[in-house]
């Protein structure tokens, strides 16, 4: 199971970070309710394999390859996330 990243270069606030730790690596399938560049909001099911910074922003890798940017996130498992960053 991989290490969940505490790199400097993160800036998801410690409660996020926390949250996350409980699915990160455990191949658990998840619940993602994020809004797409357009607006829209979806829902993928899918194990968060990953979190990660870039250019100071957060994404979560999700297990097909899908990369969300952390702050379009809204729910996980019905756990509010939106709000929670920064």
């Amino acid at each position: 199971m991989p290490n969940f990243p505490s790199t400097p270069s993160t800036t998801a606030s410690y409660s996020v970070q926390g949250m996350l730790q409980e699915y990160l690596g455990s191949g658990q399938l998840t619940e993602v309710v994020y809004r797409d560049s357009a607006g829209q909001i979806c829902t993928v099911h899918d194990v968060i394999r990953e979190l990660c910074s870039r250019a100071g922003q957060d994404f979560l890798l999700l297990g097909r390859g899908t990369m969300l940017p952390l702050d379009h996130v809204i729910t996980i498992n019905g756990r509010l996330l939106a709000g929670s960053t920064g």
